[in-house]
């Protein structure tokens, strides 16, 4: 895949396993890498993050990565308005 393409949490769950599968018949990590059209390094990166994972799984955590970094937007901007207001209240405008 192009470069800076995005691949869903159910295909690198498929992709790891493809390459798993691969190993195991006999092929070097390499060449089950380059079937998987993936780079050895996009390959141990994935399997930090979603080995052991099943594909609900998967996609369960990359939804609630989404959530949390919303959540975390939402309170830096309450924050911020907290303190413009704090400062207004106070007069040091």
């Amino acid at each position: 895949m192009a470069r800076g393409k995005k691949h869903t949490a159910e295909q690198i769950v498929n992709l790891l396993r493809h390459v798993e599968v691969g190993v195991a018949n006999g092929k070097t990590l390499p060449q089950a890498c380059k079937e998987a059209k993936i780079v050895e390094q996009t390959y141990y990166r994935w399997r930090k993050e979603y080995g052991g994972l099943k594909v609900d799984q998967a996609q369960r955590l990359k939804d609630l990565e989404q959530e949390n970094a919303k959540l975390k937007r939402l309170v830096s901007e309450l924050s911020l308005e907290k303190l413009v207001l704090k400062d207004i209240a106070s007069g040091n405008f």
